[in-house]
């Protein structure tokens, strides 16, 4: 399946929540263009987002998947345009987001161009960091500020999202606990984040601003074709790719992740306890940002910029869209 976070047309009136303000619906993608609206179809759901329904997966995904089911069978009242919709980010406000770093390509490569050998401790275990859950961004305009657009850069990522309550799992428990997967766009302000990370504490307003995710969530029955077993958890393949103002600029493997998202997973809930809606990201994939390519010399001092577009694309995960707009009160 694939679940969707949306804002429906504006007039619908029963898009109004409390003080007129929208409220996110909950859906699924039906065919090419068409959206389940699960609220018109069940009004069990006419209050409940994308982290209700992890948390309360015991009740109301049997519901998801027997009005998936009986897709064909619903009013057409029950559907939406995925033209005449906003998408939002699949989970607008996860309970956190951990950062991984995942891809020895992408590590060896950017010490490289600063000059450094590759670091001997990225093969002991994987490391993530915490950023923004509350600047979490879906498809359509990234407004920033003057001070983010110093050296603006992409991050071509996945991400999954955990859908189970677990301590000190297992790899296989560790994979069993992911609901599903979709595209991250980890946007970087890296003028801000070199002068930050000179202190060693990690990266901070360098990449509190915007985090992308979308357009959907694709749950792993959809995936059944591209998740293989591994001794290091299930491996995803899925190929990869970043364009921006329509000309590809990168492109990779989810399956290249040197440590999947079991082993990261699993290191994250390490006397802890994970729960459902929070975010795991894979790091970025080798050539999946200008920082990498401009070092290569791949590009040559390339930055987004307002006006810019750029594309993430993970297949059989979707393309996530944004479009680079100044924001002057930021």
């Amino acid at each position: 399946m694939k679940l969707v976070s949306f804002l429906p047309a504006a007039g619908d009136l029963s898009a109004s929540g409390i003080f007129g303000i929208p409220r996110p619906r909950l859906g699924l993608v039906v065919g090419e263009d068409r959206i389940l609206d699960f609220a018109r179809a069940d009004a069990a759901f006419s209050k409940l987002g994308m982290l209700d329904l992890l948390v309360r997966a015991d009740k109301f995904l049997p519901r998801v998947l027997s009005l998936a089911g009986m897709a064909s069978e619903l009013p057409r009242e029950a559907f939406h345009s995925e033209q005449t919709v906003t998408l939002l980010a699949p989970l607008p406000r996860p309970v956190s987001i951990r950062d991984g770093y995942a891809f020895r390509q992408h590590v060896e490569t950017a010490r490289r161009n600063r000059g450094l050998g590759m670091i001997p401790e990225f093969d002991r275990f994987p490391v993530f960091y915490f950023t923004n859950a509350l600047a979490v961004v879906g498809p359509g305009e990234l407004r920033v500020g003057r001070s983010r657009l110093d050296k603006l850069d992409f991050e071509l990522e996945a991400f999954c999202v955990i859908g189970k309550t677990i301590t000190n799992p297992t790899l296989a428990e560790a994979d069993d606990a992911i609901i599903g997967y979709g595209v991250l766009n980890d946007f970087s302000a890296r003028a801000l984040q070199m002068e930050e990370m000179t202190l060693n504490l990690g990266p901070a307003k360098g990449k509190d601003f915007a985090t992308g995710m979308g357009p959907w969530l694709v749950t792993k029955d959809e995936l059944k074709d591209r998740l293989s077993p591994s001794p290091k958890g299930n491996v995803l393949h899925a190929r990869m790719s970043a364009a921006v103002n329509h000309v590809q600029v990168s492109e990779g493997n989810v399956s290249q992740m040197s440590w999947t998202f079991a082993e990261i997973i699993q290191r994250a809930a390490d006397g802890v306890r994970l729960e459902p809606g929070e975010v795991i990201g894979s790091g970025t994939v080798g050539t999946g940002c200008f920082l990498e390519l401009n070092g290569s010399k791949i590009t040559h001092d390339q930055w987004l910029k307002p006006g810019d577009i750029v594309s993430l694309t993970i297949d059989g995960l979707g393309t996530l869209t944004n479009t680079i707009v100044l924001d002057p009160a930021k």
